[in-house]
């Protein structure tokens, strides 16, 4: 028997309080979840799938790069639950209620009124927000040399604009539609952890301008408004990890940072979270939903 820490009894208690499947002791102890199980499943983008963290997770579609040590799967195994992790790596809000590839469902169709548990990711995506934004910001430090924030200069609010106009829209759309098809859920929504920092500074492995750092941040941080806001409105709980993540963005050294730089050796896809970052989603995940 795995004896569990306070934290994860308590996080357990607070899923089965918000109307989870209900599970024994026992059951949560045990390695492999048994059939009365909490039923958790994990949606949502390459951020939620853990895109380029080694190993895959078994069974899982080889081009949604799906880790088997993602913040879903590490919270499954520390809590008993029974996890069914559909999230995939380039995924769109749209994505939940369409095929991203053939041979997949949509994301939704994962969730059912005995559904106890959902966590996301999502976002990003849409209108390729974080691919977007940074290949503008890299392509001006290469055709600005010695600027010092030529990608905010010819792009400005465009972004950000964007974020409030288009994407938000379609979280709101997107998160009530978790709730509907999983009625008696505990639903929660992860935002972003830092990809750079608030002020210019050295970072090697992120080639923009210095002062396109804090640009690029404040394109995250409204993102990451954005999902504050649309859980607000649809009763879903907000997983703040980039308040957690402050002084770990990709600007940092190896063991610091929670996300890797554009410029990385430790994993194939980079400007994703690492395998730190991971583990430290999964704290934050249950920390959360153990004080709601």
């Amino acid at each position: 028997m795995v004896k569990l820490n306070t934290s994860v009894r308590r996080f357990v208690t607070a899923v089965l309080a918000a109307g989870a499947v209900a599970a024994t002791s026992a059951a949560v102890a045990s390695a492999a979840p048994p059939a009365t199980a909490v039923e958790y499943v994990n949606l949502g983008d390459s951020y939620s799938a853990g895109s380029g963290v080694q190993p895959a997770a078994p069974g899982s579609y080889s081009q949604c790069a799906q880790s088997n040590v993602n913040y879903a799967h590490l919270i499954a195994r520390r809590s008993g639950m029974r996890l069914t992790d559909v999230s995939c790596g380039g995924a769109k809000t749209d994505d939940f209620y369409r095929a991203q590839y053939p041979g997949l469902r949509p994301q939704l169709d994962a969730l059912s009124p005995r559904t106890g548990l959902v966590t996301f990711m999502i976002g990003g995506n849409d209108g390729d927000i974080f691919g977007t934004t940074v290949a503008k910001c890299v392509a001006a430090a290469i055709t600005s040399p010695g600027a010092y924030a030529p990608c905010q200069q010819r792009y400005g609010t465009s972004t950000s604009h964007q974020v409030q106009t288009q994407t938000y829209p379609r979280l709101m759309r997107a998160f009530a539609a978790v709730r509907q098809h999983a009625p008696r859920a505990r639903v929660a929504v992860v935002n972003y952890p830092w990809i750079a920092p608030t002020t210019p500074q050295p970072c090697p492995g992120f080639p923009v301008a210095p002062g396109d750092l804090p640009y690029t941040h404040g394109i995250q941080a409204t993102l990451n408004d954005a999902l504050r806001r649309a859980a607000a409105q649809t009763g879903v709980t907000y997983v703040d990890v980039a308040a957690a993540s402050v002084g770990h963005d990709s600007c940092r050294p190896k063991g610091v940072r929670w996300v890797e730089p554009l410029i990385s050796d430790v994993q194939t896809v980079t400007v994703h979270p690492n395998a730190l970052g991971e583990r430290e989603m999964a704290d934050v995940t249950m920390r959360t939903l153990a004080a709601r």
